[in-house]
C-alpha cells in the first residue's frame, strides 16, 4: 500500500522531529509511507529515530564485545588457553543463526514483535555483565570456560534480536527509508569504533584488565540505552500468519545438496570459506604474543572500524559483476595473509614486534572476510529463484551452522602447533576455497 500526502504538517504529532526526519530523508513537503499502515505512518519519525538509535547502540556494543577481536585479547590477557579462541567466532555466528532457524515461525505468530527484541536485549546485557565480572575476578582457563558459556547466551539472545528486528523494521518504517536507516546506523557505529580504538591507543599495558571490564560493562550499558529507545517504537499489531519453520524446511530440502549440483558446489565452497571467519581471533592472539600492550589492541580496533567502511562499496560493485570472482579473490587474499603471518612467525621476524604490522594484517583479513560474506550472500540470491530461495537459505544456513561449530575445534591444534601454525592451516584451506570458488558457475552479471 502506498500513501502520500502533503498537509501543512505531514507529521502533526511530531512537528520538530518530523521536520528533521523529512530533512535527512529529503521528503520536502510530502510524507512517504510505502508498505506500512497509516497508524505506523503517523509515528514514522518517532519509530525511525528510535530504531536508528537502538540499532546503532547495539552495533557499538557488538564491537565492544567482538568475538573476533575483544574476547580473544581478553582470554589471552587472562592467561586462558589459546584453544578457546577457535570457538569464539563459531559460537557467536552459529548462536545467532539458531534462533532464526528454530523460532522465526513462532515469533511471526506474535502480533507485536518488539518485545522479543527487548527480551533478547536484556539477555545480551546480562551476559555481558557476566563476562565483565569473570574477566575482572578470574584468571586462566576459568575465564575461558565462563566466557564461552556466556557467549552462547549472548549469541542466542542476539539471534532473537536479529529475527524480530527485521519484522519490526518492516512494520514501522517505510520501504524506501529502511536502507538509509541501516546505513546511518552503520556509519555511527563505525565512527564510534574508530573513537574507541583511538582511546585504547592511549592506555598503558597495566590497564589491560580494567579496560576489558570497562568495554564489556560499557557494552551492557549501551544495550540498556538501546532498550530505552526500542521500547519507544509504536508497533501496531500485525499479521500473524505465514513464516514456516526454517529448520523443518531445511530437513525437508536437504536432498538439494546432491540433487541440485550448483547449489551443492556452493555449499561446499561456503564450508571451505569458513577458514576466513575462523582466522581473525588467531591474528589477535599473534599480535598479543609479539606486542603485549594496549597499543596493539587500539590499532586493531581502528583497523576493524576502517575495514568495513573502506571495502564494502568495492566488494558490492565487484559482486554485482561476478560474485563468484569476488569470493575467490577475497579468499585468496585471506589465504595469503594467513600464510604471510605463519611465515613471519616461523622465521621469528622482528617485524612482528611492530603493532602497525599486526594492524595491517588484521585490516587485510577483515577486508577479505567482508568480501567473502558479501560475495556469498549475493551469489546465493542470484543463483536462487523465487521458488528455491527459501529452501536454499534454510539448507545452507543449517549445514554451515553445524560445520562452524565443528570447525571451531581447530583452535585446539594451537596447543601443539602454536597460533601461527593454526594460521598456516587456515591459509592453505582459504587458498583451496579460492580455487574451488573460482570454478563455481557464474550466476551474476
Amino acid at each position: 500500500m502506498s500513501q502520500e500526502s502533503a498537509p501543512d504538517h505531514p507529521y502533526p504529532d511530531y512537528p520538530r522531529l518530523g521536520a528533521f526526519y523529512q530533512k535527512i530523508n529529503e521528503d520536502e513537503d510530502a510524507r512517504v509511507c510505502k508498505d506500512i499502515p497509516e497508524s505506523a505512518c503517523r509515528h514514522q519519525p518517532r519509530n525511525y529515530f528510535a530504531y536508528l538509535g537502538a540499532n546503532a547502540l547495539s552495533k557499538i556494543a557488538d564491537e565492544l564485545s567482538s568475538a573476533r577481536l575483544i574476547l580473544p585479547w581478553l582470554l589471552g590477557a587472562a592467561g586462558a588457553s589459546s584453544g578457546f579462541a577457535g570457538f569464539l567466532v563459531p559460537i557467536r555466528e552459529a548462536g545467532v543463526l539458531l534462533p532464526q532457524l528454530l523460532v522465526a515461525a513462532w515469533i511471526r505468530r506474535l502480533a507485536r514483535r518488539k518485545y522479543v527484541w527487548l527480551v533478547g536485549a536484556l539477555l545480551s546485557l546480562l551476559a555481558l555483565v557476566g563476562m565483565a565480572l569473570s574477566g575482572a575476578r578470574l584468571e586462566g582457563n576459568a575465564v575461558g570456560w565462563l566466557v564461552i558459556g556466556l557467549l552462547v547466551i549472548y549469541s542466542l539472545a542476539r539471534g532473537l534480536c536479529s529475527v524480530s528486528a527485521k519484522d519490526v523494521l518492516g512494520k514501522t518504517v517505510s520501504k524506501t527509508r529502511r536502507g538509509a536507516l541501516m546505513g546511518y546506523s552503520a556509519s555511527i557505529a563505525g565512527v564510534a569504533t574508530l573513537g574507541i580504538g583511538i582511546y585504547t591507543e592511549y592506555l598503558r599495558g597495566d590497564e589491560a584488565g580494567s579496560v576489558f571490564t570497562l568495554f564489556l560493562l560499557g557494552a551492557a550499558g549501551l544495550w540498556a540505552l538501546a532498550m530505552v529507545l526500542f521500547v519507544q517504537i509504536q508497533e501496531a499489531p500485525g499479521a500473524t500468519e505465514g513464516g514456516g519453520n526454517a529448520f523443518s524446511e531445511a530437513l525437508k530440502s536437504v536432498s538439494l545438496l546432491w540433487r541440485d549440483r550448483d547449489f551443492g558446489h556452493f555449499v561446499l565452497a561456503r564450508a571451505l570459506l569458513l577458514s576466513s571467519a575462523l582466522a581473525p581471533p588467531f591474528f589477535v592472539l599473534l599480535a598479543q604474543q609479539y606486542t603485549d600492550n594496549m597499543t596493539g589492541l587500539g590499532l586493531l580496533i581502528i583497523a576493524s572500524g576502517l575495514a568495513a567502511s573502506l571495502s564494502a562499496p568495492v566488494w558490492g560493485k565487484m559482486s554485482d559483476r561476478s560474485s563468484r570472482r569476488a569470493m575467490a579473490l577475497a579468499s585468496a587474499g585471506a589465504g595469503a595473509l594467513c600464510l604471510v603471518a605463519w611465515l613471519l612467525a616461523a622465521l621469528d621476524a622482528r617485524l612482528l614486534t611492530s603493532p602497525w604490522l599486526h594492524a595491517l594484517l588484521f585490516l587485510g583479513i577483515s577486508v577479505c572476510h567482508g568480501g567473502i560474506r558479501l560475495g556469498r550472500k549475493v551469489y546465493l540470491v542470484d543463483m536462487a529463484t523465487r521458488e528455491t530461495r527459501a529452501s536454499y537459505v534454510a539448507v545452507s544456513n543449517t549445514v554451515i551452522g553445524v560445520l562452524m561449530l565443528v570447525a571451531g575445534s581447530i583452535g585446539l591444534l594451537s596447543i601443539w602447533l602454536g597460533v601461527a601454525g593454526v594460521l598456516g592451516i587456515l591459509g592453505v584451506v582459504a587458498l583451496v576455497a579460492a580455487i574451488y570458488g573460482a570454478r563455481l558457475k557464474d550466476v551474476s552479471g
